[in-house]
């Protein structure tokens, strides 16, 4: 089974555990070639296991600054091979500094161990989101977490991309499901069902707040949380905003981008 090891960085992030998982998936040498996923930061730890694997490959779940801040630097120590998602990489470049070497997208495998390592398109909480398979787990970047929930927030959250990705999670019940924040998570349907579950009550929390009679996103806002938001208010806005836009794609609201007024349907 292929190993995946968990190095926990300090970064600045909104995440609560204040730390982005990086991962190292695969044997190194003399066994194999190894990935290094979501290099957020360095530490002495993921130095030191970086130098000890010889990395060969370097990818990102995704291009949000808590996840990138390391590319550069290991890309350039190890020469390996930078991977970004196909179509994306302007968008890698400018979040990383690093030109990429080669490109991937979904199905595409990076050769990683016996069977490679599995590219997932997951968007959702990002547009670029992807997620790697492998024969122990998938690393799943900010897709879940073990404990509470994950921001998907308009402009760039899709609320329906984001529930589309959990359920294909969840088909594929791997073993485990390593995420960008927090612990390892070893109940994958469970979690992933759980989070299925907390979005979809925020949406009828949203949708009825609106057919109560809140007409902007401020009142659809204070409606559907009903508790303080202090430090998390844009990102609570941002969410109300995504669910906002997916009712109104699903014409279950009439959504006026251009005046922000909300009406039921």
């Amino acid at each position: 089974m292929t190993p995946i090891r968990r190095f926990s960085v300090p970064v600045e992030t909104r995440a609560p555990t204040g730390a982005t998982n990086a991962y190292l998936v695969g044997e190194g040498p003399p066994a194999g070639s190894s990935l290094l996923v979501d290099p957020a930061g360095r530490t002495e730890a993921l130095d030191e296991a970086v130098r000890a694997a010889g990395v060969d490959h370097v990818a990102v779940t995704h291009t949000h600054p808590d996840h990138v801040g390391a590319v550069a630097d290991y890309a350039a120590e190890t020469d390996a091979a930078v991977w970004a998602r196909r179509g994306r990489t302007d968008r890698f470049t400018a979040a990383t500094g690093v030109e990429p070497d080669r490109t991937f997208a979904e199905g595409d495998r990076i050769p990683v161990g016996d069977g490679g390592v599995t590219v997932l398109d997951v968007p959702g909480h990002a547009s670029d989101h992807v997620a790697f398979e492998t024969d122990a787990g998938i690393v799943a970047g900010d897709l879940v977490a073990a404990e509470g929930s994950v921001v998907v927030g308009a402009p760039e959250g899709d609320v329906r991309a984001y529930l589309v990705a959990l359920r294909r999670l969840y088909a594929r019940d791997p073993d485990a499901l390593f995420p960008g924040h927090g612990p390892v998570v070893s109940d994958p349907r469970a979690t992933c069902e759980r989070l299925i579950r907390h979005r979809l009550d925020r949406e009828r929390r949203v949708l009825d707040a609106i057919r109560a009679g809140a007409s902007d996103v401020a009142a659809v806002l204070d409606a559907a949380y009903g508790k303080d938001l202090t430090g998390v208010r844009d990102l609570a806005r941002a969410t109300v905003v995504a669910h906002v836009e997916k009712l109104a794609a699903e014409r279950r609201v009439r959504y006026d981008r251009e005046t922000g007024r909300i009406e039921p349907v």
